[in-house]
């Protein structure tokens, strides 16, 4: 008899897990067809933040280069060390795929 009752609560409990997968998997479609068509309605604000949120990044790094004196001093050194860090994520790239 207890075994009867512990497979009626697996049954209930996957019963239950599909239901909520398929929940969830309704509100990504909807969350996703809200985001397209908002970016679709307005892709110049989207140009606009996107744009704003890189250029901020740079001279954000920049202030930060700024900081360090050994960096502030060697302009030079700023270029080398991101050269070199172009050569090693592009290798690193290309062994990874």
């Amino acid at each position: 008899m207890p075994k009867n009752l512990i497979e009626e609560q697996r049954a209930k409990v996957e019963g239950e897990l599909r239901k909520l997968e398929a929940m969830s998997s309704g509100l990504t479609r909807g969350a996703r067809t809200v985001r397209d068509s908002a970016f679709a309605r307005f892709p110049i604000i989207f140009v606009l933040l996107s744009t704003f949120g890189f250029v901020a990044t740079l001279y954000g790094l920049e202030k930060l280069i700024d900081t360090v004196p050994l960096l502030a001093e060697r302009p030079f050194l700023v270029f080398a060390l991101g050269l070199a860090t172009l050569v090693f994520t592009g290798s690193l790239y290309k062994k990874l795929n």
